[in-house]
């Protein structure tokens, strides 16, 4: 077929896509076309920061606000936030210093939990979110919380995956950063750098306590260990695991915000996290009579492999409780 054929014939309608439409030979019909909500990337600015985020569903739709943890972004929640958008306004940031979100030089940012939370609320404002129920994994737990305590009457629900706010949910890979907490020195910085900042270490996270490693697309962990990579971003993460410190001085406020509040709480955990071991889930339930727990096979990042029991789960509890 001559170049002349195959523009004419190949399968694309350069005439209906001048008008608007573009068609594909063999092109599913519309009316049969799968209905998945699309996801869009937007920035906003809060806080003196531009925050980068991703929202799919009908803006007056109950929102979900997803919060991410170490090392990631909201690239974690792109198998999510589709199968919960059909039913809710699903939100999801990029914290400063990771992602996609821009600090300028000249905000002097201060890297720590407390400044992480404010910037997230300012986020909140900036959108007008006046109610949300919030997803929490791992450093989302402790800059969600925050905003808990601070705004209760604005969360609706909570969904804590492999979010810590017990001494006991803290596993034994807590070891060298707890020294770190003890001892900051230039040594034990050091250690921790090369353990967790790694692309092997970034790889760990993803892949211990996995039944088949295998199974976790590459993706996550190589993006993650690129954006680490960023002139000055090693610090900022340095920073943040000293600043963590700060975070187990507070979990009884939030335990206490737990006690006073009792939001309706679904507790969903990879078993096998070395970093946030089961107990931490269970603890939910001490402080907690609306808390639900639910365990999954797998390790710290569930969402890499168990995606469709996550949705299915929220989708239930939030039906119920949000």
């Amino acid at each position: 077929m001559n170049r002349r054929n195959f523009l004419t014939h190949g399968g694309i309608s350069f005439a209906a896509a001048a008008t608007g439409s573009f068609s594909v030979a063999n092109a599913q019909p519309a009316s049969e076309k799968t209905n998945v909500p699309r996801t869009s990337i937007h920035r906003v600015q809060a806080d003196g920061i531009t925050v980068f985020y991703r929202e799919a569903g009908a803006v007056d739709a109950p929102v979900v606000l997803l919060l991410h943890g170490f090392p990631t972004s909201s690239f974690q929640y792109r198998e999510l936030i589709p199968r919960l958008a059909d039913r809710y306004r699903v939100l999801a940031p990029d914290l400063p210093g990771f992602g996609f979100t821009e600090v300028p030089k000249e905000r002097h940012y201060k890297y720590s939990f407390d400044a992480l939370a404010k910037t997230v609320l300012a986020f909140t404002d900036a959108l007008q979110l006046k109610r949300y129920a919030l997803y929490v994994f791992d450093y989302g737990a402790p800059t969600g919380f925050r905003l808990a305590m601070a705004h209760p009457e604005r969360v609706t629900a909570i969904v804590s995956q492999n979010g810590n706010a017990y001494e006991e949910g803290l596993g034994d890979a807590w070891a060298p950063i707890r020294r770190y907490w003890s001892e900051p020195t230039p040594a034990n910085r050091e250690v921790v750098r090369n353990a967790a900042l790694s692309p092997e270490g970034v790889r760990y996270q993803y892949t211990e306590g996995v039944p088949n490693p295998d199974v976790i697309a590459p993706e996550g962990y190589t993006l993650d260990s690129a954006m680490l990579a960023r002139p000055g971003n090693t610090d900022i993460q340095l920073d943040l695991f000293l600043d963590y410190a700060n975070n187990v001085k507070l979990y009884p406020a939030f335990q206490e915000y737990f006690r006073k509040s009792k939001p309706p709480l679904l507790a969903i955990w990879g078993k096998h996290d070395p970093f946030f071991i089961p107990p931490g889930a269970e603890a939910y339930r001490r402080d907690n009579p609306n808390a639900t727990v639910q365990f999954l096979d797998t390790g710290h990042f569930a969402l890499e492999t168990h995606v469709e029991e996550i949705a299915l789960a929220m989708r239930q509890f939030l039906a119920k409780s949000a």
